[in-house]
């Protein structure tokens, strides 16, 4: 196994520069760049000017050398600089926006997988049951709405009008990271509960889709083992059924599962885009939506080729993770 990881890993390097040279020609062939930002609005920038800051930032050079430039700088940690927000873009993407999203997407993941896997078990096992049809049906709509509009429905409901019919009883804030008007002193548990409470809605949304795909297709993969010859003698030869379950089945079924929450880690980081954006939720997403309109290349270099990294790298845990559920799988 070790000489199989060693060579995925050593295939990844090629891989990682195709995909940052990608990320990098499509940024750059967008319409506008950072001058067009600069001078946005500004009726004495003359012609000779932005031909000077194009110049000054590189902009008027072939892209491929532009980014043979950014890419040497890379290797050496420094990723360039921030104009939107001031700072260098790997430390303001790692170390102000990355915890946020962490804190949103990490609880969803596990979350999701806690719930999802025993309803997956007992929609397979009650096959055509009602609970099953509505299991079903409910994993359909959560899969096919799309996130904006779930999230809109959400704010409408919990943020305007459950406010207004019970007096504001019940109220979950529309968006942000924490109460603006918290003192700095209001100690660990008040800090811990105004988080919450802003966490509730964005981590609801993100983890509905999350369960409705592990429960899709965990259900789909035991009820095609709970078919097979191996469950059916297990079973005529007197074997517990939660024995059946649980250790014949379940471990068969639940790889298609595994291969789904390897990949949903790097997804979760760009599927939150639109909950991040929805919610004002200040992470990864929103940075690179923020980022893409404000023509900060740096930012957007940083933050997807981090969710690329993270794409491959998952991939290959994935792949490592197979032979330890399933003892039929032997890399070489």
């Amino acid at each position: 196994m070790f000489n199989y990881a060693l060579r995925r890993i050593l295939q990844m390097l090629p891989l990682l520069l195709i995909i940052s040279l990608v990320i990098f020609t499509l940024t750059a062939l967008q319409p506008g760049d950072p001058v067009d930002q600069l001078v946005l609005g500004n009726s004495q920038v003359t012609a000779a000017d932005i031909a000077r800051l194009r110049a000054a930032y590189g902009l008027d050079q072939p892209i491929a050398l532009r980014y043979f430039y950014w890419l040497s700088q890379a290797v050496q940690g420094d990723f360039g600089w921030s104009r939107m927000f001031s700072a260098p873009a790997a430390a303001y993407v790692f170390e102000e926006r990355l915890p946020n999203t962490l804190l949103l997407t990490l609880p969803a993941l596990i979350l999701s997988t806690l719930i999802a896997v025993p309803l997956g078990i007992f929609s397979a096992v009650k096959q055509y049951s009602v609970l099953d049809y509505l299991l079903t049906f409910l994993s359909f709509v959560a899969f096919s709405a799309p996130v904006f509009w779930i999230g809109a429905m959400a704010l409408w409901l919990f943020a305007i009008y459950l406010p207004q019919v019970t007096n504001g009883l019940i109220f979950l804030p529309p968006g942000g990271l924490g109460s603006p008007d918290l003192p700095q002193d209001a100690g660990f548990w008040a800090t811990l509960a105004d988080k919450l409470k802003y966490l509730i809605l964005p981590l609801s949304i993100l983890m509905l889709r999350e369960i409705a795909v592990i429960l899709r297709f965990l259900r789909a993969s035991m009820l095609e083992v709970l078919s097979q010859d191996f469950v059916r003698t297990a079973r005529a030869k007197g074997v517990p059924s939660r024995r059946v379950l649980y250790r014949h089945a379940l471990r068969n079924a639940v790889l298609p599962v595994v291969t789904l929450l390897g990949l949903s880690i790097p997804g979760l980081f760009g599927g939150a885009v639109l909950t991040e954006t929805v919610f004002s939720w200040p992470g990864m997403g929103r940075v690179i939506v923020e980022a893409l309109v404000g023509k900060d290349f740096n930012v957007v270099m940083v933050a997807l080729t981090f969710i690329s990294l993270l794409t491959v790298v998952f991939q290959l845990l994935t792949d490592l993770t197979y032979a330890v559920v399933d003892p039929r799988i032997r890399y070489s």
